[in-house]
């Protein structure tokens, strides 16, 4: 990170810089580290400028210029989702920067950052990956502006995108650049996408709707969207192309899924788990990870509001036990560790070594869904080996308790009665996680999400086998306000729902329209590009805030908003004094909730 680091190891340049949003923190859970440590396996020298200073020109060039490229990411977080709440308010806080402090990445921070780098070098190589790049890959609705915007590749003086989880899309690119190859010439390379002005030797391409058509017509828009979608397989993709103003966006397939010894080279890699030491204040954002295990990456839920089949796939991809057991066995021996495993999972922790069949051959399904309506017959179920890692872990010495910190897919655990009982058993630090979302049938389908029924039984379950086990452990429900198909009268229903439940809900997800998601596409056209139905959004900032208040219904700053949302859907029957009413017909008074236990 500093010239005198780069002196000290004897280098008298970088082959690679990274710019980065986040601060450096050399841990697995973090991005960068990861394309670092790839990197640095492929026997380049890596430098990371972390969270420059936008207003001061020299901070990117602190490191001097490298040898190969630049390589630019906003981080772990969009940039603007990382900047701001749901309702577009700035945060007072930023888990990726020392000490909590906001405001150290610009909105936008990847044309940002490339701006910056092309004032001081014109002709380097510039390449941009991450969340904040992949999503915004073709033209995208952009939820702060309200507007659809044009690929970032239109909009930033980069040459390419590394999308996705890009190890071997960096490590081909940057290899080729080193045999001396020109960025220009780099256009063959699965998980990139390029800008070029002349596509007339191309063939077997999808074109979407160019940028014109999709920033006007709200059903081209929708359209293209679910041509995008559906090509996002790295077995039956195809290349992409959608025309811009002044260039042209081609998209070649997904890189094709890790195997089992090309991930566990990743993860064996040696990071040292901490952040640099020339960080004086902490990072909240390692607190939770610093002893969690990545599992598996990829997720088949499907779900419309989550960007993961856009960004990891949705083919699992998962390490070998003997991989797990060799970080797990690095951890007890950092200073800090107390005995316990706060997570082994992914972006859904149940879903290790599970998939279909044909998926290394045919890939997923471009009709339908793994879990959505209803779990797929020819889906694996067996949870045997993930059972087997879980108590393997368990007896490495030092390790008093292993937990699913991730969170599961309750429909899919369902199907495997063993696990339940193996995680209620000694999996769970009391709390699980759970995400039945809402439970209005509609808009739970807009959302691909089983029905409210199927999180019932699953409820009923847990509590069963807890019972059995003489085990007290809770459910902690999460739930999204103001998803697209969700009118007020949906949103009284979930309040219902959440007052049967008989405690009060602290945590609640508001939901955000962020790029290359289906719910976004939902939000922006007011379609379902797959039914070609008309779809509700509740748009208005205070039609959000009355659901999210229906939610929170005890919270007298609350009252107002949920007697509104109340006498909107004709529920005037739920403001009263019986057991059953939300809110009384008088004001309670500021500083204190109504009854109920607190989730």
């Amino acid at each position: 990170m500093t010239r005198e680091e780069m002196k000290a190891l004897g280098w008298d340049r970088c082959d690679i810089v990274i710019v980065s949003g986040d601060a450096y923190v050399d841990h697995p859970s973090f991005g960068v580290a990861i394309i670092g440590r790839v990197l640095e396996k492929a026997g380049f020298r890596v430098g990371i400028i972390a969270q420059p200073d936008v207003s001061d020109k020299a901070a990117f060039s602190r490191l001097g210029e490298p040898r190969l490229c630049f390589c630019v990411t906003s981080g772990n977080v969009d940039s603007m989702v990382n900047n701001y709440t749901a309702n577009k308010r700035l945060r007072s806080d930023d888990d990726y920067s020392p000490g909590n402090k906001p405001h150290m990445r610009p909105d936008r921070a990847v044309t940002v950052y490339c701006n910056k780098i092309r004032e001081s070098y014109k002709s380097i190589p510039v390449i941009i990956g991450g969340i904040e790049a992949s999503l915004r890959r073709f033209a995208h609705y952009d939820y702060w502006d309200d507007k659809v915007r044009q690929s970032i590749l239109a909009d930033a003086p980069a040459d390419l995108i590394v999308y996705g989880m890009g190890e071997k899309a960096i490590v081909e690119v940057t290899s080729r650049l080193d045999r001396g190859e020109q960025i220009a010439g780099i256009t063959d390379v699965r998980g990139t996408t390029y800008k070029t002005r002349d596509i007339s030797g191309l063939t077997g391409f999808v074109e979407l709707p160019d940028f014109k058509t999709v920033s006007t017509d709200k059903r081209a828009f929708a359209k293209a969207f679910k041509a995008f979608y559906d090509e996002q397989d790295p077995y039956h993709g195809h290349i992409m192309v959608q025309r811009h103003p002044k260039t042209i966006i081609v998209q070649n397939p997904p890189a094709l899924p890790l195997t089992t010894p090309e991930l566990d080279a990743i993860y064996d890699l040696p990071y040292t788990r901490y952040p640099h030491p020339s960080y004086k204040e902490e990072i909240p954002a390692i607190r939770t990870v610093m002893f969690s295990i990545t599992s598996h990456r990829g997720c088949f839920g499907g779900c419309a509001f989550c960007a993961i089949t856009a960004h990891q796939g949705r083919m699992i991809q998962s390490r070998s036990p003997e991989s797990i057991i060799r970080e797990v066995k690095a951890l007890t021996k950092l200073p800090e560790f107390k005995g316990t495993i706060s997570d082994i999972g992914g972006p859904t922790a149940d879903m290790y070594m599970l998939g279909c069949s044909k998926r290394s051959t045919q890939g997923m399904c471009k009709d339908k869904l793994c879990l959505f309506p209803e779990a797929c017959p020819n889906l694996k179920k067996d949870h045997s080996q993930l059972i087997s890692l879980l108590n393997e872990v368990k007896k490495v010495p030092g390790v008093k308790n292993v937990f699913i910190g991730s969170g599961i897919r309750y429909d899919l655990a369902m199907q495997d009665e063993q696990y339940l009982y193996q995680i209620c058993r000694q999996n769970v630090s009391g709390q699980l996680k759970v995400a039945p979302e809402h439970v209005s049938k509609k808009v739970t389908d807009a959302m691909c999400k089983p029905s409210i029924e199927a999180y019932d039984r699953f409820v009923n379950k847990y509590r069963d086998i807890n019972k059995e086990l003489g085990k007290d452990q809770y459910i902690i429900p999460y739930f999204i306000s103001a998803h697209p198909g969700c009118t007020v009268k949906d949103a009284v229903q979930l309040a219902e729902y959440v007052r049967d439940m008989g405690y009060y809900v602290e945590q609640v997800q508001d939901f955000t329209p962020t790029p290359a998601t289906l719910s976004t596409c939902l939000y922006y056209t007011g379609y379902n590009p797959y039914t070609c139905e008309e779809v509700y959004v509740p748009r208005s900032v205070e039609e959000r805030r009355m659901h999210r208040a229906l939610l929170q219904y005890k919270n007298p700053e609350n009252y107002d908003l949920v007697k509104k949302a109340l006498l909107l859907a004709n529920r005037k029957d739920l403001i009263g004094y019986d057991k059953k009413c939300l809110i009384s017909p008088v004001r309670p008074a500021i500083g204190r909730k109504q009854g109920g236990r607190r989730h």
